[in-house]
């Protein structure tokens, strides 16, 4: 049994956003789809120690879920039609056991391409959003988002709640846009997996400094999103870039401590997941459509590339940065840029640039950025001023460790001149 149930949870991890995407074209309803999902996942636990595992035990969850959607049609007087039309729809999915196999499992791709954008529908709160990717395609129940998003369960579930009313009020279509609408709509799908992977890679609260179940799901999400759409070179440049950035896990911190990328031990680096994250950028590059994950994977890149700190090429990051602020003029942006400028032209180039910059004020890394230049030009009654201001924003709190340190040494260094 055990053996079983092991089965039946791999099947989940691997296979729940493929079955539910399905489930949900064939009933078009989230809540009905899930329930049937579970149910089929319940009686697997029933039929296979009796009758074996299936040569195809996803195409089986499908089936059996599809027969529990029938039944509660059936149930239901009032939609009878709706039970007319799921027969209708989709008949090859109601087969006998022996004779499942991969074929009905052939339309899986398109259903996770019209989720995954009917979840990121410009209509729903980006948080919703999230949420509802996560869930649906994520397969993660809703204690494990909330307990991932430090969110108190029950306003994690009204979230989910009202994302799916959205989509059944506003008749928000199951479907991949129209190709003028594809730009935005795309970008939004990014964004969200963009957003799961940077609360995984540093929380803004809590006290670890990585979660590495969202960082997971996030790459995860991004391989899958580079499957439907092979073509669109923004989607492997936002792979490489998470790819790049988690090689560094298990060196950014060391017994509960955050290690700055300068000082950390490259060897502890995923040297697999950068081979693999420079490939998907050159590839990404090559069809030469730039775009802002490329670049920022192509810093990664550069980074990944030195063997040492003081062998990376600052002057070349600076210049991505460059681009980059071109085509998004955002404030942290800049100061990223400032600091590239510090790094490879100049420290007093790099903080004149931080100086000039508005609407930081109240963002920690802005503070703590200012703070390390001035202790590098040995300001450091200056630098102390700096984090100290950047420990009255900081909320994580390994992050606030980190910045505690700091301001001691720089307050001891500036003592004993």
């Amino acid at each position: 049994m055990h053996d079983i149930r092991a089965a039946a949870e791999s099947v989940f991890r691997a296979e729940s956003g493929r079955i539910i995407a399905t489930l949900i074209r064939i009933s078009g309803s989230f809540d009905r789809a899930e329930e049937a999902m579970q149910e089929a996942f319940a009686a697997a636990l029933i039929s296979w120690p009796e009758k074996g595992i299936p040569q195809s035990p996803s195409a089986w969850i499908v089936a059996t879920a599809h027969r529990k959607l029938i039944d509660y049609s059936r149930r239901e007087k009032t939609h009878r039609e709706k039970a007319d039309s799921l027969r209708y729809e989709t008949p090859s999915a109601i087969v006998p056991d022996h004779l499942i196999n991969e074929e009905t499992s052939m339309h899986f791709p398109d259903d996770r391409l019209r989720l995954i954008f009917t979840c990121c529908h410009p209509a729903i709160n980006q948080e919703a959003q999230v949420a509802l990717t996560l869930r649906t395609l994520g397969g993660l129940t809703t204690p494990e988002i909330a307990k991932a998003f430090l969110t108190p369960e029950a306003t994690l579930a009204q979230r989910l709640v009202r994302a799916k009313r959205k989509i059944q009020e506003a008749r928000i279509p199951y479907e991949v846009p129209p190709a003028r609408d594809l730009p935005a709509r795309l970008a939004s799908v990014q964004a969200v997996i963009y957003l799961i992977f940077n609360e995984g890679y540093a929380a803004a609260t809590g006290d670890r400094l990585v979660r590495n179940d969202l960082c997971n799901e996030a790459i995860r999400l991004g391989r899958l999103l580079c499957e439907l759409l092979p073509a669109e070179p923004e989607n492997p440049g936002l792979l490489a870039l998470m790819l790049l950035h988690d090689s560094r896990r298990e060196a950014r911190s060391v017994d509960g401590k955050l290690v700055t990328l300068e000082e950390q031990d490259r060897s502890l680096w995923d040297h697999a997941a950068i081979s693999e994250g420079m490939a998907l950028i050159e590839r990404a590059l090559r069809l030469s459509r730039p775009g802002p994950y490329q670049l920022q994977a192509a810093i990664a890149a550069l980074h990944a590339e030195a063997g040492r700190a003081a062998e990376t090429d600052w002057r070349q990051i600076a210049a991505l940065y460059e681009r980059l602020l071109a085509m998004n003029p955002s404030p942290v942006i800049a100061l990223n840029h400032a600091v590239a400028v510090a790094m490879g032209v100049s420290l007093e180039e790099g903080l004149k640039r931080i100086n000039i910059l508005s609407g930081l004020d109240h963002y920690y890394l802005f503070h703590a950025a200012k703070a390390d230049i001035l202790r590098r030009m040995n300001r450091m009654e200056e630098a102390a001023g700096c984090y100290r201001r950047a420990l009255e924003l900081a909320t994580n709190l390994v992050e606030r460790d980190f910045l505690r340190r700091r301001l001691r040494e720089v307050e001891m260094h500036g003592e004993g001149t």
